[in-house]
């Protein structure tokens, strides 16, 4: 599989390469300056440039893009979007089948209509983010091309361990039997990537945990 990663340097998108890489696949990595993790080829590119990105995309079977949105507390909601509807344009054009998108855990559920974000406690420097990430969601729902997926998180996703385990969900926020939820950002990078090779989902949201 040909796999391109948008946000390559990143936290979760420099595990997914390093992942897809080591499965064998064909992984090419965007990022601004164009570095890339070890035996990921690097494309130096502004996403935000749509003539640049039309171009860098084709050619690929897969388009993962892990580019969480900015962490300063800004309303950074109407650039967001506009970026991932550049970004799916762009892939659904440049005929590529698949789109992976990281998502964010805020707008999970954790009960039927509760979202994560809207509970007491939820940190308020996140929930900016949050409702950014899922605007995203929303606005995807009525998309028909490509085939996308949106991969949302546990609540903490951080460097850890990698186990080989984790476990799924659907719209609902995934969290252990203490009433945690979290994943490692390597065995949340397998995740993604085992969806790109099974191609379980299709224009759906799933959740992931240990």
């Amino acid at each position: 599989m040909k796999m391109l990663v948008i946000g390559a340097t990143g936290m979760a998108g420099s595990r997914i390469a390093t992942e897809a890489v080591e499965r064998g696949h064909d992984v090419a990595g965007v990022s601004r300056s164009g570095n890339a993790p070890e035996g990921v080829a690097g494309i130096a590119a502004d996403v935000s440039d749509k003539a640049k990105l039309g171009e860098v995309v084709k050619g690929y079977d897969t388009v993962v893009v892990s580019m969480p949105p900015t962490r300063d507390g800004g309303d950074h909601r109407a650039e967001y979007l506009e970026l991932f509807q550049n970004i799916t344009e762009a892939v659904a054009n440049g005929g590529v089948e698949r789109l992976l998108i990281v998502g964010g855990a805020g707008g999970l559920e954790v009960a039927p209509g509760e979202l994560n974000m809207d509970q007491p406690g939820f940190p308020d420097a996140y929930k900016n983010e949050s409702l950014a990430s899922y605007d995203v969601y929303r606005w995807l729902v009525g998309v028909d091309r490509p085939d996308w997926v949106y991969i949302a998180p546990a609540s903490l996703i951080a460097p850890g361990e990698r186990t080989g385990r984790y476990r799924t969900g659907t719209d609902e926020l995934v969290v252990k039997d203490d009433g945690s939820s979290e994943i490692s950002a390597e065995d949340f990078a397998i995740a993604v990537v085992d969806e790109a090779e099974k191609k379980a989902h299709h224009r759906e949201r799933f959740s992931t945990g240990h």
